[in-house]
């Protein structure tokens, strides 16, 4: 998959290439998070890197939807959550990434996600009768590997270029790419 999006960056104008990325930035599952990332990590490590939700905390405004409407999470879970995050209002209410274990760096993120205990959608998909789940398996059941592997991750991570001038962008809000104004209008 690294050479179709390297190739993608390539033959696509600058501009279309943004907005490529532009539409993958608002798709919350997981074909955006490994699209996303393969330019640069294999979808083992990215598996991985997802393992970072297994500390901190989730706003109610990005897994309202899925608590109300998505079929692949545990309903008692869901209700849980409900209670603090209402259909309306409350989009800054918070809710730990792993209910197992919120403040301590391990696993459990992956064994939750095999009782459909997931916050996220993208975190879920990562479980959900596919490709991946056999790394989340992997990653449940030895926390060992989970932890070498992650801190291999992080050091690959650390080591690419970042791109500068023309070829990047500095974000104004980490979560989506800029519109930028081009040939076309407002990209």
């Amino acid at each position: 998959m690294n050479d179709e999006v390297d190739s993608i960056r390539l033959v696509c104008p600058r501009a279309w290439y943004r907005v490529f990325l532009k539409l993958f930035s608002l798709i919350s599952c997981l074909p955006s998070v490994i699209i996303t990332f393969t330019i640069h990590l294999d979808s083992y490590l990215q598996n991985n890197i997802l393992g970072s939700h297994t500390i901190g905390q989730g706003s109610c405004r990005f897994f309202r939807n899925r608590i109300y409407n998505d079929d692949n999470i545990d309903p008692t879970f869901a209700t849980s959550l409900q209670a603090n995050c209402p259909t309306t209002g409350g989009d800054d209410n918070l809710a730990p990434l792993d209910t197992t274990t919120p403040d301590t760096f391990d696993n459990s993120y992956f064994k939750n996600l095999q009782s459909q205990k997931g916050l996220f959608s993208s975190d879920q998909a990562l479980f959900n009768g596919g490709s991946t789940d056999s790394d989340v398996d992997e990653y449940s059941s030895d926390s060992s590997s989970f932890a070498t592997d992650f801190a291999n991750a992080m050091v690959k991570m650390g080591n690419l270029n970042p791109i500068t001038g023309s070829n990047g962008q500095i974000r104004t809000n980490c979560r989506v790419i800029n519109w930028v104004f081009g040939t076309y209008g407002w990209f």
